[in-house]
């Protein structure tokens, strides 16, 4: 009987170990269920190297792993943030301090009020030099893909929505 558990326990560890990491899954519309979705970089800028979406429309939380160049509160990655393609700020989730031995290091922020239909840009920011250049750009439904994206485009909204007031360490 414990080697009938023990098989049974060991088949459905392989079963999850195997699944992919990058598949979404749709939201379950009679119950309402969560979506979570994930996209994993292949590539090493900075910027934007994972994102777990979880959550339902209108009120999802963006789990987002970002690399940066910190040397301390003289250079850091000081925000990440959501914006739909027409530079509209939607969400942005400050960060009080420098993660130099922490690299690439991930943060979760929400409530990210966005259907799930909704295309956004996903993308980190310093505060010494702007925006850096790898973001994800996607939906919920469709997911997201990796871009390099012009670190100068839709600038100005660095100067929109909640700002950091200074650098812990």
């Amino acid at each position: 009987m414990k080697i009938f558990f023990f098989k049974i326990l060991v088949s459905l560890i392989l079963i999850s170990c195997s699944s992919d990491e990058s598949q979404k899954s749709e939201p379950d519309s009679v119950n309402n269920t969560p979506t979570t979705t994930t996209q994993e970089m292949l590539n090493s800028n900075d910027g934007v190297q994972k994102l777990i979406t979880t959550g339902n429309e209108n009120n999802y939380t963006f789990t987002v792993t970002l690399k940066s160049p910190d040397t301390g509160c003289d250079q850091y990655a000081d925000w990440w943030e959501v914006i739909d393609l027409e530079g509209n700020l939607i969400y942005r989730r400050i960060l009080a301090h420098s993660h130099v031995n922490e690299q690439p290091f991930t943060r979760s922020g929400g409530k990210v009020a966005i259907a799930a239909t909704t295309e956004v840009i996903i993308r980190g920011h310093m505060n010494s030099s702007g925006y850096l250049p790898q973001i994800l750009k996607g939906t919920i439904t469709d997911g997201f893909t990796e871009e390099v994206f012009d670190t100068e485009k839709f600038a100005s909204t660095a100067t929109k929505g909640n700002l950091p007031d200074a650098c812990a360490f």
